[in-house]
């Protein structure tokens, strides 16, 4: 019998998951502007504001890359990026250091320590979601 037994199509549309960007910084104003310009480039976005939280936070939510500012409280970015090597999930995920730190010693130590990328804030938006879709998306 025709139309006795119909067979629908489901097409399925298998969505990327979005990446997901953890950022570690002390003044609000800076985690909020990152996350507009993080969301708006379709990235997921999770917050720490200091040294123990970022670990903690790095741990729950296994980000795809890490924004780590250096001057924090309960501990500096330097020590973060130490204890994110150590952690065996955590150690390969990139780190982007974004810092008002105008040093070349700090520059020097932080890409040594293993950041991929050490900018300096107000940070260009351009140069960061270029330098994020280099370490992530590529």
């Amino acid at each position: 019998m025709k139309g006795s037994s119909s067979q629908c199509l489901q097409q399925t549309t298998i969505m990327p998951r979005r990446k997901h960007i953890l950022i570690v910084d002390d003044d609000p104003d800076q985690r909020l502007g990152l996350h507009i310009r993080l969301k708006a480039n379709n990235y997921s976005t999770s917050f720490a504001g200091d040294a123990m939280t970022s670990i903690l936070e790095a741990r729950k939510k296994q980000p795809d890359l890490i924004i780590l500012d250096l001057g924090l409280p309960a501990g500096d970015g330097f020590v973060v990026m130490e204890r994110l090597r150590n952690i065996t999930p955590l150690a390969v995920v990139p780190v982007i250091v974004v810092s008002a730190r105008a040093s070349e010693t700090s520059r020097e130590r932080a890409l040594k320590a293993g950041a991929r990328a050490y900018l300096h804030k107000p940070v260009d938006n351009d140069e960061l979601l270029a330098v994020i879709h280099q370490a992530i998306d590529a």
